[in-house]
């Protein structure tokens, strides 16, 4: 008798970023993948091997939006199983930060040749204009995660020795 396979999905962590204009809407980008339904997403992606998640966020940032700007504090870190848009199902380690730029002009040159063909737009949306699209968004809880940073930017914990 032969022991059981055990398949084990790669490690695919990821700075994502909750983009925020001065009016408080936040920057979403239409994604549009042949294998399946369009769905809405915050900028950012991988992180590189030998990058910190707040290095890929500043680099996730200037790629998908062309924005220099300060990244915030992190304001959450979710874990998932997804399937990437190349077709493979990983384990997601996905860690949010907080950007409000004074400069909420969007550029898409940095965009890669897969970002060219399955992020077709972006927008600007308020949290009812959100809650009452009629395609999926990810995270799911990502209203909640927005409403909670409305107030301003989060104040780090301080660290107790």
């Amino acid at each position: 008798m032969t022991a059981p396979t055990v398949s084990v999905r790669p490690k695919r962590p990821a700075a994502r970023l909750l983009v925020i204009d001065p009016d408080g809407r936040l920057l979403m980008f239409r994604f549009t993948p042949q294998d399946r339904p369009a769905f809405w997403c915050t900028p950012g992606g991988a992180v590189d091997p030998g990058e910190t998640f707040e290095q890929a966020a500043v680099r996730e940032l200037f790629e998908e939006t062309g924005m220099i700007c300060p990244i915030g504090p992190q304001v959450a870190e979710m874990a998932m199983v997804f399937t990437t848009l190349e077709g493979v199902e990983v384990d997601g380690e996905e860690r949010y930060f907080l950007v409000r730029p004074a400069d909420c002009a969007v550029r898409i040159d940095g965009h890669t040749e897969l970002e060219q063909r399955v992020m077709q737009s972006h927008r600007w949306f308020t949290p009812d204009e959100l809650a009452a699209l009629d395609e999926t968004f990810y995270p799911a809880n990502l209203i909640a995660l927005w409403q909670d940073q409305q107030a301003g930017p989060a104040v780090a914990k301080p660290t107790v020795d």
